[in-house]
């Protein structure tokens, strides 16, 4: 039998391991080891790779040697090395890391951004205003995570419209890409179906990213269903599937970035990652987080 016909774009995905997966696991990884996880990271042919956080290291200790990160990896041509900013404290901060993209974050549920950062969803778009403002001024793309947009585990199942509505106010302040999140890993492809139709209505396909966790076992099904039937090509994953998801204690929480990669090879799009490589930085990591590989293989 042949490769089968491809349905999609070439699929475009943001390594998220050093900071969103880091960020959630138990065991701080030390310096010289996040160091090597990026640089290993960095000669699989990702394109772009969220090194870490701009945040309070008392409330992200995960993520308080971000500056020595960004000063000790070996930076590929071509890759854009980016970092998540809350203000314009973290900003100041990336910009002086030379973070090529910065990334705020809000969520589309109003409970869940209160018990995360103590800030309702249009409070918490205010604080990162400014960050926009001067992204835009340092010509640093930007991106706009929205969480729970889909399920929240304080209010259940999210309403698309509620998404759109968030997403509109981002697009408002012209932030750059947009990334999707399913939180809690509940989504199924119906519920990507029925947020992506009118989602796509308002902002650009190219300009979408979805971020899928793998917490239930749906996460490659969901990026495959949205590649193939919307042409979403934009997709968030962790190598090896690194982080757990802190609302859901003991499950999985980031899709593997070598599930989506293989997963859309056998779906004919190449999207020019080598899986070899990248199991090979999430086993050099993982010797430091004092558990072992969480990465289900693709379906």
């Amino acid at each position: 039998m042949g490769r089968p016909a491809v349905s999609g774009p070439t699929p475009r995905l943001v390594e998220v391991g050093p900071r969103d997966g880091l960020q959630n696991e138990k065991f701080v990884a030390p310096l010289d080891a996040k160091v090597a996880y990026v640089d290993a990271l960095s000669g699989s042919g990702l394109r772009e790779i969220e090194v870490g956080a701009f945040v309070s290291p008392k409330v992200v200790p995960q993520m308080a040697d971000s500056e020595r990160v960004f000063a000790r990896i070996a930076r590929r041509p071509g890759v854009v090395y980016s970092a998540l900013v809350p203000n314009e404290k973290g900003f100041e901060r990336a910009l002086a890391a030379k973070a090529g993209k910065v990334a705020v974050f809000t969520a589309a549920s109003e409970t869940f951004n209160l018990k995360n950062i103590n800030a309702s969803i249009a409070e918490s778009i205010e604080r990162f205003k400014p960050v926009i403002v001067l992204a835009q001024k340092e010509r640093l793309p930007v991106r706009a995570y929205v969480s729970t947009a889909f399920y929240c585990p304080y209010e259940g199942a999210v309403a698309p419209e509620a998404v759109v509505s968030v997403v509109r106010r981002l697009l408002d302040l012209s932030v750059t890409e947009i990334s999707i999140g399913d939180t809690i890993g509940k989504a199924q492809t119906e519920d990507v179906k029925r947020l992506l139709s009118p989602l796509l209505d308002v902002v650009a396909t190219e300009s979408v990213f979805l971020h899928f966790h793998d917490t239930y076992g749906h996460a490659v099904e969901n990026a495959l269903t949205a590649w193939r039937e919307f042409g979403v090509s934009g997709f968030d994953a962790s190598t090896g599937g690194v982080g757990g998801c802190p609302y859901a204690p003991g499950a999985s929480g980031n899709v593997a970035t070598e599930a989506l990669v293989c997963a859309f090879k056998a779906a004919g799009s190449d999207p020019g990652v080598d899986e070899a490589k990248l199991k090979a930085a999430a086993a050099g990591l993982f010797t430091h987080l004092g558990r072992p590989g969480g990465a289900r293989p693709a379906k």
